[in-house]
């Protein structure tokens, strides 16, 4: 697949292998792989990116572990709201919607109080990290 790291792509086949079970730095994390369009390319994209349940929607954080920019999935998201999730060892398409206001803090907080790295994250960049709800279609 173009444009992807050596490092995400040994997570994409590990995760990919053992029904979304990997190792290393993720090992225990609740992790998904998102599959976006690329914005400008119009290529499909997979990312690998933790997740936070909440409800019937699933929350991911486009931290960038506190880079200045956002991660090149939120963009294309943005740009291609439609995504397909792999979960375990399931796939399904949903929309991803952009969380702001209370709901933002509220679900930003949730997941700093179950992984507090992401705290670290916000407070090494002046943007604020944005949250995005994926929807099941």
């Amino acid at each position: 697949m173009a444009d992807v790291n050596d490092f995400n792509q040994t997570v994409i086949d590990e995760f990919r292998a053992n029904d979304g079970k990997v190792g290393g730095q993720f090992q225990g994390a609740p992790l998904l792989l998102l599959n976006t369009v690329g914005a400008k390319s119009g290529q499909p994209r997979t990312h690998p990116v933790v997740y936070l349940a909440d409800g019937d929607r699933i929350v991911i954080f486009a931290s960038k572990a506190g880079a200045p920019d956002s991660p090149a999935w939120y963009h294309n998201l943005v740009a291609n709201p439609r995504v397909t999730v792999e979960l375990g060892a399931e796939q399904f398409a949903a929309t991803a919607h952009v969380v702001e206001g209370a709901e933002r803090d509220r679900l930003f907080a949730a997941q700093v109080k179950v992984m507090p790295g992401f705290q670290a994250y916000q407070d090494n960049t002046t943007r604020v990290i944005p949250v995005v709800a994926l929807t099941r279609d």
